[in-house]
């Protein structure tokens, strides 16, 4: 497999990315690849500290940067040979399989529009985030959309729970996952405009709805996919990481609250992108992106990209 990883985005890049990309070969196999789009002076100075030499790093010399507060659109026009949009153009041909980065996830949206696009038929993408299951057996909720679209139609909505039913069964290895739409109360009536209209969509879906659930359903074990707008999804996950936060600071660690720990998720899919582009957390250190890496090679390998073009096909 050939993964792409963009060495320059993200807070701590370049060395936390070069340092992950260290870190994830010993758990890669002799067949994989993994592309480190980024400037070559800097890429080999780290190896050369970190004394790793091997054949599987792919190193391709990008002599531009994107950063977090350049403006999307402008930055791939400006800058053609930064390391997402060179990053972007392998994966459009084909050369590389996935591509990650903890950089500019705007950025991230506009390089995917421009190179590998939607999958026919989809209206919009989604971020998939994975919430910690208050329960002894573990377990996540997907919830989506975490921060893409924060205006969404009924009918988007309605693909969300497509998407993340999808992702859950396939990436998750989740039977028949149990898709609720994010509300303020459980009844079929509750909501604004734009909820029960979604409601009333996904209620006669193809996919299991199980209904209307409110935010704290999140870490239960009665759904397993949670569907709201971008809006919505991003307060609900940065509430939840800053409650985790606020909780291992007092000390009052355990077993469920570790499982917050953004180290272990690395990044999120960017789901109804033709393509598998996951985005990183901006302060993603060398174990996030470890994860980053072993997420990419484990939602590529899933083949999420060909089941949900089958799904599409058969919904239409």
């Amino acid at each position: 497999m050939r993964i792409g990883l963009d060495v320059m985005g993200g807070d701590f890049a370049p060395l936390a990315i070069v340092k992950g990309a260290c870190l994830v070969l010993e758990e890669l196999s002799s067949d994989d690849e993994l592309y480190l789009f980024g400037k070559k002076e800097s890429i080999n100075e780290i190896l050369g500290e970190q004394n790793v030499s091997d054949k599987r790093l792919v190193i391709v010399d990008c002599s531009q940067v994107i950063d977090m507060h350049d403006q999307p659109i402008k930055a791939f026009t400006a800058k053609p040979d930064s390391s997402l949009a060179v990053g972007f153009s392998y994966l459009k041909q084909g050369k590389i399989d996935t591509f990650a980065s903890a950089g500019n996830s705007g950025a991230m949206l506009i390089g995917t529009m421009y190179s590998v696009g939607l999958m026919e038929g989809i209206l919009r993408p989604c971020l998939a985030a994975l919430i910690p299951k208050a329960t002894e057996d573990g377990g996540v909720t997907v919830l989506l959309d975490v921060g893409v679209d924060t205006d969404t139609k009924p009918e988007t909505l309605y693909q969300f729970g497509l998407l993340g039913s999808c992702y859950a069964e396939c990436a998750l290895g989740i039977k028949q996952p149990r898709v609720a739409l994010t509300n303020i109360g459980e009844e079929d009536g509750k909501g604004n405009i734009q909820s029960k209209a979604a409601f009333q969509l996904m209620k006669n879906s193809t996919y299991n709805f199980v209904g209307n659930a409110e935010p704290i359903e999140i870490y239960k074990n009665n759904v397993d996919v949670m569907v709201c707008d971008g809006f919505v999804g991003n307060l609900l996950m940065k509430n939840t990481e800053a409650f985790a936060r606020i909780v291992v600071k007092r000390g009052l660690v355990d077993d469920f609250i570790k499982r917050f720990n953004y180290e272990i998720y690395g990044g999120l899919p960017l789901l109804g992108a033709n393509g598998v582009v996951i985005v990183g957390h901006g302060i993603s250190n060398e174990k996030a992106i470890k994860s980053m890496v072993l997420q990419s090679k484990k939602i590529y390998a899933s083949d999420i990209i060909g089941k949900l073009k089958k799904e599409l096909q058969a919904n239409k």
